[in-house]
């Protein structure tokens, strides 16, 4: 890519080892801590500008507390984003509120179908707040496309973007047989003028070793439907750190010919910087 385009990397979270002072709610595969000074040291390391930080929701739940100390020691590198919980009766004002947080790119859905199966209000509150505060929502909804697409009809508003391809991603090996399996089914999301998609963990997905070459079919059939400037390139790091390392998920995108020089700028930066009106700072 030119020397003057950044690199923003969609999915990265960070987070401290579990303790008293910050309990995790829960279990994150990955290391057993991946400081935001970590985080950096490793985007920089390969020449990755920037990244969009995701407060993890199976550790901290809906406390963005640690995301927040990252942003304020490294401003430049990142943006963020934190799950919210529909079950709250002032979810709504809660979005708002981090909408005007410094540092703040967008919200979070965990839309788990062993938890919604249906329509919920609370849903709707972090989508119409998300619109009125001109901020992206990411919503995890894999498993659960047909609920997201409905969603995505009540709220043409709303800028919405599918997290990880929409496909179920494995946290470990093996990967799976057929893990394109919904594919169609996330192509057909495309229809909808308010929906983005990350390619994100792509590389997990993939029976070849670096660089995968089993996977530009499936994401070639991705890109044309949305068009490569409603698609956002990431890593999901670190979730993906049992089946690839960091520098496999960034060069697999740089060194493959199934992308041009002008569609790896869009992809892997330049389209991330238009929905999420943020770039970080060289």
């Amino acid at each position: 890519m030119p020397e003057s385009t950044l690199t923003i990397d969609c999915q990265v979270h960070a987070y401290e080892k579990d303790s008293l002072s910050r309990p995790w709610k829960g279990f994150l595969q990955g290391p057993d801590e991946v400081t935001g000074d970590d985080m950096v040291a490793a985007m920089d390391s390969v020449g990755v500008d920037g990244a969009i930080l995701i407060s993890p929701a199976s550790l901290y739940a809906y406390d963005a507390s640690y995301a927040l100390e990252v942003y304020a020691k490294h401003p430049g590198k990142f943006g963020l984003v934190k799950p919210f919980d529909p079950e709250s009766e002032t979810v709504g004002e809660e979005v708002e509120e981090w909408a005007a947080t410094p540092g703040v790119v967008g919200a979070r859905i965990m839309l788990r179908p062993y938890e919604f199966t249906e329509y919920h209000p609370g849903l709707s509150s972090i989508l119409d707040a998300g619109a009125e505060a001109g901020i992206p929502i990411n919503i995890m909804c894999s498993g659960n496309l047909d609920l997201f697409s409905q969603l995505a009809d009540k709220h043409p508003n709303t800028q919405m973007v599918i997290d990880h391809l929409g496909i179920p991603q494995p946290h470990l090996p093996p990967v799976p047989e057929n893990p394109f399996a919904d594919l169609d089914k996330v192509i057909s999301l495309a229809k909808h003028d308010n929906v983005v998609i990350k390619i994100s963990g792509a590389g997990t997905l993939s029976h070849e070793s670096f660089p995968y070459a089993d996977i530009w079919g499936p994401l070639g059939k991705i890109f044309n439907a949305f068009g490569l400037d409603r698609c956002l390139w990431g890593t999901d790091w670190t979730r993906a750190v049992e089946l690839l390392t960091y520098k496999e998920g960034v060069e697999a995108f740089r060194v493959t010919d199934s992308l041009s020089d002008s569609e790896r700028e869009i992809l892997m930066g330049g389209s991330l910087s238009k929905i999420y009106k943020w770039s970080p700072k060289k």
